[in-house]
């Protein structure tokens, strides 16, 4: 008979699966929403005092940009009150990325309202008042800085969703390097990942030239006492070991270099698929609403600016086509993402891979794993695990994983081999 256990490490039984800063990032977007409120009443009133129809206009744009902040907002809010309602089988953790989808047709939206207006002003030019149309840009484009600085912080979404969703599965990078100090010189020994199966390095300031690669090796010795040695090649410049290193990359190592023996130790890092995991695609809906309106501001003043100066009509419209790229560019990185999350799609492949290996090098069989994530910083994992030892149950594999960050939620089967 298989043995089957629920575990909901770091967060109890309760099921909150919410954002590190999720009551931060709450209070910025209402923040958010009362100053677009208080400029869009001083636009509108002050138009109709005033008689300008420009005035009212762009008061009428910043209460849609107000509607957008409301989405996020009441996603916050909403989710940080019935975190702990039971209906929610995975609590309310996914709900900002519901947030951010919707916020992200929205932005579609927009950029087919402007490009369609720029497309129409290039058929049939109107004329522009430039007395009045120059200064509200630039007062727009003032809110929306204060919007950005608003919402600054921890967001993981500053790139606008243009440079996500294509390299978080392979390090762009090396972990950091472990020292040896040896009579000879000081050598540094690294786990080097940058598109290639994971390998050691040894490099040394003062050259590896000299070493006799026979005389140099790296054991490295996990929890469970397994084992294994790495021989290593010259690669001119620095020495790499000539096998991969097994995932995960939490061990002690023994260094040897010529006669003498050091220990360093290596942790497991997350590195970029950590920031796919955790992202708040809330926060990031928020930013991109802000940061793509002040995108327009800034490309509107530019264009009537130019038309005012050199006649140039055409760069009004001009400067709406370029905004419209810019945002539809920008809302289609949100909804990829936030949409791979709502259809549980893994964003960290790497934590998969680390689970697997972190059952199957104690000698069992992962039969099926699924990994998903569950809230910003909260990955979830259900696994079926064959073994042939007796008295390994579900705990001895919750223990195993218990170690991995971020892994918020586990439930094990064991089947007897």
């Amino acid at each position: 008979m298989s043995d089957f256990k629920d575990a909901a490490f770091g967060a109890g039984h309760d099921h909150i699966f919410l954002g590190a800063a999720h009551e931060q990032n709450e209070r910025r977007t209402w923040a958010v929403i009362a100053l677009c409120s208080v400029m869009m009443l001083i636009e509108i009133v002050g138009g109709s005092m005033f008689g300008s129809l420009a005035l009212v206009a762009d008061g009428l744009h910043m209460s849609t940009h107000a509607g957008a902040m409301l989405i996020a907002a009441l996603a916050y809010t909403y989710a940080r009150k019935h975190a702990a309602d039971s209906r929610f089988v995975f609590g309310t953790g996914k709900l900002g990325d519901l947030a951010g989808f919707t916020s992200a047709i929205v932005l579609a939206m927009i950029a087919v309202l402007i490009g369609y207006e720029a497309v129409s002003r290039f058929l049939s030019p109107v004329p522009i008042h430039f007395g009045e149309a120059i200064p509200i840009a630039v007062v727009g484009l003032l809110v929306n800085l204060a919007s950005v600085w608003l919402l600054r912080g921890d967001h993981h979404g500053h790139s606008h969703g243009h440079s996500h969703g294509h390299a978080h599965d392979e390090h762009a990078h090396e972990d950091e390097a472990q020292t040896v100090s040896a009579p000879f010189g000081v050598f540094a020994v690294s786990i080097f990942e940058d598109g290639v199966p994971p390998v050691f390095r040894i490099t040394s300031a003062a050259g590896v030239s000299r070493l006799d690669t026979s005389t140099v090796s790296v054991t490295t010795v996990r929890p469970d006492g397994t084992q294994q040695v790495f021989a290593f090649k010259d690669r001119g410049g620095y020495l790499e070991s000539k096998e991969d290193i097994p995932e995960p990359h939490a061990f002690r190592a023994i260094v040897r270099i010529a006669d003498g023996e050091y220990e360093i130790g290596f942790e497991e890092h997350d590195h970029d698929a950590h920031d796919a995991a955790t992202r708040d695609h809330n926060i990031r809906s928020a930013y991109i609403h802000v940061m793509a309106d002040a995108a327009v501001s800034v490309l509107a003043i530019i264009g009537l600016v130019l038309a005012r100066t050199f006649g140039w009509l055409w760069m009004d419209p001009l400067a709406g086509v370029v905004g419209a790229l810019v945002i539809a560019n920008w809302s289609y990185g949100l909804m990829r993402d936030t949409g791979a999350i709502l259809l549980d799609m893994n964003p960290d492949r790497r934590m998969a891979e680390n689970v697997r290996h972190a059952i199957e090098d104690r000698g069992d069989k992962v039969v099926d794993l699924h990994v998903w994530r569950v809230g910003p910083g909260h990955m979830s994992a259900v696994l079926s695990v064959s073994t042939s030892e007796s008295q390994r149950d579900s705990r001895f594999y919750h223990a195993v994983l218990q170690r991995f960050k971020g892994l918020s939620h586990v439930t094990v089967e064991v089947q007897p081999a």
